[in-house]
């Protein structure tokens, strides 16, 4: 018997008219393609388908002041670090990894694809002629389905697929394919597909996993069946917690067909389970807001820039622009809001108010020391890169000593500067070597390499870290700065990298510390800032990320990020000048942050890549008109 296929509705009789309430395990590989679409949370795998020191301040003060001009000479040659950016500022690291010469991507070779995925529906017999060329060892349907949810295929498409399945299999179309041709309808938002596979799903399964719930909610919340969706919430609940997007998805529906007190009792669910909301949710909100003249909703809008302040999160931009179209539409206000940059002094170049300061208080300061002294320093895992004799002998000479200006990871700082690289050598060096017989011009030749590229003379193509570190050391002695070093007693040993002469003059300008060579000196750096005061910085490319997640909570790492933002010093790579120069350090917090009056909203451009660890350059100023 031929079926044929006019719609989705004539899905029923590709079924077998006993119901099935099982799943085989041929379907494992289900829940691996919702995870990277739908972002199903980890504890969803179960339910797969598979069973200061006074004088000192100033000079601090005055280093990272003068580290933010260049020599107007210099300028020019060094466009590819701005002097203007930070450490932690977004798009940063992505300038990194670009002026990085010896990184390289390698990226696997993509997959050929042994058939072309059709454009247009095709007949029983196109169908057959496309397997016969099919060439892989996976089922044919399976991956045909899954190439077209990747590229988004046509739902028309898709569904000339499973009239062809099903034709071929007594009127049966697996559980992954139907999953698979519900993305797609929901993807192309075909509402009246995404209601029929609904109903076939509800018939034939008693629980679904939860990339299908997902899948169903979040195709439902925008039919008139809307409510549904929420006895789909039910269900999962009664298994796990919802994820952060079927709570996305019900809140968007309740707003959407203007039910805002449903829709904020799942706000309040959601934030109940600890947690995070997406922002597009909290964009919702505001969103609906401009028709909403109700102080009390107005409230709640605050409280959620409250919960972005105290969560340390940043809106995107087009989030940006409707908590500036909210504010500037609320009746008898006044807001007038502007797009801005923060200055370095942390005044609003748009309002001239100044920004909250980046440094912690007494209070908070102390309170961090003890926390990273417990999890870091005593209750870490230290130990498995050093002994407890080795930290207890550092923390004996950090006490006989007076509180550090500046403390520098050498090893690190050692490995800053770039190799020297036949691309890099000019034109009138190259000229120079035509003559490289000659004694004179060889010795010329080293003399100018290292006037105008800043590089220092290696032998056999080995980098002197001794002599670069002891450049940045000279550097922060002349400026009266109390300067402890740690490293490792590799360091102290003759070697072309090592010079004993070079070393010797480091441990002259500077207290030192050598740790084992297998210790790991991150813990040792963090101990001798902290123990210094509130006043010390530190010197080293390491963003702390591992030891940051070592404390306990979400609260204490974002003090941890603040502290590190206020302290942490990065010396700008130099290619064609001496003297080093090293970026400044943020004086005010990147935070949402409020004087009553005005708020003031970092937010992430969408044409800048942000790490995680780093924060937005770009505000939302809001303040009320005078």
């Amino acid at each position: 018997m031929t079926l044929c296929f006019t719609g989705i509705r004539s899905f029923p009789k590709l079924w077998k008219s006993n119901p099935y309430l099982g799943l085989s395990l041929g379907h494992s590989y289900l829940s691996l393609f919702l995870k990277d679409r739908y972002g199903i949370r980890e504890q969803q795998k179960w339910f797969s388908l598979k069973a200061v020191s006074a004088q000192n301040t100033k000079a601090v003060n005055l280093l990272v002041a003068k580290s933010r001009y260049l020599r107007k000479g210099e300028e020019g040659s060094n466009k590819e670090v701005s002097s203007d950016s930070h450490l932690f500022a977004a798009g940063a690291a992505r300038k990194r990894s670009q002026m990085n010469p010896l990184r390289e991507d390698h990226a696997l070779p993509p997959v050929r694809n042994t058939i072309q995925l059709p454009t247009k529906p095709l007949t029983s017999e196109e169908w057959d002629k496309l397997k016969e060329d099919f060439k892989g060892k996976a089922n044919f349907a399976s991956w045909i389905i899954s190439q077209m949810a990747h590229f988004r295929s046509s739902v028309d498409v898709a569904k000339s697929l499973l009239a062809w399945v099903a034709a071929k299999n007594n009127g049966i179309v697996g559980y992954d394919l139907l999953v698979r041709y519900l993305y797609l309808c929901v993807f192309h938002k075909q509402t009246s597909e995404v209601i029929d596979v609904y109903e076939i799903m509800k018939t034939r399964y008693k629980r679904l996993e939860p990339g299908a719930y997902t899948l169903l909610i979040q195709g439902l919340v925008h039919s008139d069946r809307w409510k549904e969706a929420l006895l789909l919430l039910e269900d999962v609940k009664k298994v796990l917690i919802p994820s952060v997007r079927n709570y996305n998805d019900c809140i968007e529906g309740a707003l959407l067909h203007q039910d805002v007190s449903l829709a904020w009792n799942l706000y309040q669910e959601l934030l109940g389970h600890d947690l995070t909301p997406m922002l597009k949710t909290l964009k919702a909100f505001f969103d609906f807001g401009k028709n909403v003249k109700d102080k009390q909703y107005s409230n709640k809008l605050l409280d959620i820039l409250l919960y972005l302040r105290n969560n340390h999160l940043y809106p995107e931009e087009s989030f940006a622009h409707s908590i500036k179209t909210w504010f500037e539409s609320v009746p008898g206000e006044q807001w007038k809001g502007q797009f801005i940059t923060i200055k370095e002094s942390g005044q609003c170049s748009g309002c001239g108010k100044t920004m909250e300061s980046i440094h912690l208080s007494p209070e908070e300061y102390e309170f961090l020391k003890g926390e990273i002294m417990r999890d870091v320093i005593d209750g870490g895992d230290q130990y498995k890169k050093t002994t407890p004799q080795e930290l207890k002998r550092f923390q004996s000479f950090v006490k006989c000593c007076p509180p550090f200006d500046i403390v520098i990871d050498g090893l690190n700082v050692a490995k800053t500067f770039p190799k020297v690289r036949e691309s890099q050598v000019g034109e009138e060096e190259l000229k120079i070597r035509d003559d490289k017989d000659d004694w004179s011009t060889r010795r010329r030749i080293r003399v100018w390499t290292h006037r105008t590229h800043g590089f220092r003379k290696k032998k056999h193509g080995v980098p002197n870290r001794g002599e670069e570190l002891l450049d940045v050391v000279s550097q922060l002695a002349k400026q009266n700065l109390q300067l402890l070093v740690l490293g490792r007693k590799h360091m102290l040993t003759q070697h072309s990298r090592w010079r004993k002469d070079e070393m010797k003059k480091v441990q002259q300008q500077a207290s030192c510390f050598f740790a084992d060579n297998i210790s790991e000196d991150d813990p040792f750096l963090l101990y001798a800032t902290l123990h210094s005061g509130n006043h010390c910085k530190f010197i080293t490319k390491d963003l702390m990320r591992d030891h940051k997640a070592c404390l306990r909570n979400a609260k204490t790492q974002r003090l941890f990020f603040k502290w590190q933002q206020g302290h942490q010093l990065a010396i700008v790579n130099r290619l064609t000048r001496s003297k080093i120069t090293f970026q400044h350090i943020p004086s005010y917090n990147t935070v949402v942050q409020t004087t009553g009056d005005s708020w003031h909203i970092p937010y992430d451009e969408d044409t800048v890549e942000r790490y995680t660890y780093e924060v937005p350059t770009k505000w939302l100023c809001l303040h009320r008109k005078t």
